[in-house]
């Protein structure tokens, strides 16, 4: 079963029908047990980094999704759930994030006739392949919505760059962890293929 964090922010009833489109149950839950038993994890989210940590942090769900990530389970985090994930957020202030990838979270500072927030659809290009990316090709289209992008201490975990006024990292990967800043659930085969990808991890 995948189990999708629920912390009241986002669509993420949209996450669960796109998991069932590819032929794959998910659950949707804010309990710590259930989350902390899960055996893939997703952790979704629209909105703005500071209060989605502090929701997470409200609700007791911080420490099951870190145990999750350092046991191994399959973890994928969409749109503000790779922003979340960095150490500090510069959105409305200065917020910490969830420290588990060193980095940054900042606004787009763009050239004359650029519009934020960066909205719609753009090329994804490969750093490294991750495995929920196999069958994808170079250069295929993902859909965004967001006016802060991800910026890691280390160039290592950058997965995926898209370019909106200057290239931004568009998806990072460790190990058992990745995410994705674009919305596959919101991208059409592509991004029903990147799901199905995940659901398929051992």
């Amino acid at each position: 079963m995948i189990t999708i964090v629920d912390y009241q922010m986002g669509n993420l009833r949209s996450v669960q029908k796109a998991f069932e489109k590819t032929g794959h149950a998910a659950h949707i839950t804010s309990d710590p047990k259930e989350i902390a038993a899960a055996t893939k994890l997703v952790l979704p989210g629209v909105g703005a980094c500071g209060d989605a940590v502090d929701e997470i942090r409200r609700r007791d769900l911080e420490g099951p999704i870190k145990d999750q990530i350092e046991a191994g389970t399959p973890f994928l985090g969409i749109c503000l759930g790779l922003q979340m994930l960095f150490d500090v957020s510069y959105e409305g202030g200065e917020h910490e994030g969830l420290g588990i990838l060193p980095g940054k979270v900042v606004k787009f500072e763009l050239p004359h006739g650029y519009k934020v927030p960066h909205m719609g659809w753009n090329q994804a290009h490969f750093v490294h392949r991750p495995p929920i990316f196999e069958g994808i090709d170079e250069g295929t289209n993902f859909y965004f919505v967001h006016s802060y992008y991800v910026v890691p201490e280390n160039d290592d975990v950058v997965a995926i760059t898209a370019d909106y006024g200057g290239p931004f990292c568009a998806a990072v990967w460790k190990d058992n962890l990745y995410a994705t800043q674009f919305h596959p659930e919101k991208s059409q085969q592509a991004g029903l293929t990147v799901l199905h990808n995940f659901a398929q991890l051992a």
